[in-house]
């Protein structure tokens, strides 16, 4: 099962949360309007709303309340994207330029927080306390790991156990929030939302892991923003963690200067220094092993087109070239 037929599998419910976000939207404020349609309609994966989808559907959930918490997810994953591109100083993301780009600082800040204000609105909505306990957690951990990329930014010394921290909580916690969300809608098993939430967790870091590869061995068009942004932003992400464990002399040091300076003028460079370790691999092999975790919690829950296309999720997750 690829990506495609994933998608074909909740067709309908996709076509919903595509109507709810545009419903969503709508404000009198104009420019509200103007950039949640243009990064909401800038060729996302979908794949946070999806977990919602699948999760829900995999425990035989028929209600409609899953269209909403996917619509959620994708405004808060959209309201992150607003102010981390503020905060990098981002000028490309999906192929297009960003939004801070466009209109302005100010303006993606303030709509990146209507959109932070109207997910939690639709939440009350649903009417369900552990719903709101699960995403004001996640919401929480993602502006921890904000702060915490920040504070590796311009070091060299970073850790991978420090990267790790990261990237649990700033990208896997989403995940693992909205695989978490369908089990909730369900009032499952506790085994099983944990189940969920566990292959949320591991699909997450998965994706994180093979998003970083991609920065070193992809191209633009591939992955929709400059290539190098990362670097230029000096942010110590886990192929120049392990090139740097890889290497010495003049090539470590270039390395080490890179994150400490920032270097996108001399991505080339780096990059080739980068191919001659086995960084690129080993992130691989690393996002491989969290796809395998995400796939082995999904046994406690029942055969059905929706678990498989969950497992396809991590498949897709780590052979994705984008």
């Amino acid at each position: 099962m690829d990506i495609s037929a994933i998608r074909d599998l909740i067709a309908d419910d996709l076509k919903l949360v595509d109507h709810t976000i545009l419903h969503r939207l709508e404000t009198d404020v104009v420019l509200i309007n103007q950039i949640g349609h243009y990064i909401i309609n800038s060729g996302g994966k979908r794949l946070r709303p999806m977990l919602v989808l699948l999760s829900a559907r995999a425990l035989g959930y028929q209600g409609s309340a899953h269209i909403e918490l996917a619509t959620v997810i994708e405004f808060i994953h959209t309201a992150t994207l607003l102010h981390d591109d503020v905060v990098d100083g981002s000028s490309q993301r999906r192929n297009r330029d960003t939004a801070n780009e466009v209109w302005g600082n100010a303006a993606s800040v303030l709509v990146g927080d209507f959109l932070y204000s109207r997910a939690f609105e639709m939440m009350v909505g649903v009417q369900k306390m552990r719903v709101m306990e699960v995403m004001a957690h996640a919401t929480n951990r993602i502006a921890e790991g904000e702060v915490l990329q920040l504070l590796n930014c311009n070091d060299p010394d970073t850790t991978q156990e420090r990267y790790y921290e990261v990237i649990d909580r700033k990208t896997a916690t989403l995940f693992k929030a909205g695989a978490q969300l369908g089990a909730i809608l369900c009032n499952t098993a506790p085994e099983e939302e944990i189940a969920l939430s566990d292959y949320g967790l591991h699909l997450g870091i998965a994706f994180q892991l093979i998003d970083d590869a991609l920065d070193y061995g992809s191209s633009n068009q591939n992955i929709g923003k400059n290539i190098g942004d990362d670097l230029a932003e000096g942010k110590p992400t886990l192929p120049l963690i392990r090139a740097i464990e890889c290497s010495s002399g003049r090539q470590r040091q270039l390395l080490c200067d890179a994150i400490s300076q920032g270097a996108a003028d001399r991505i080339k460079e780096i990059s080739a220094i980068v191919a001659q370790t086995d960084a690129i691999e080993y992130t691989a092999q690393l996002a491989k092993k969290e796809a395998q975790l995400a796939c082995d919690a999904l046994e406690l829950l029942p055969s059905s087109p929706y678990r498989n296309a969950l497992i396809a999720l991590a498949n897709f997750s780590v052979s994705r070239r984008y």
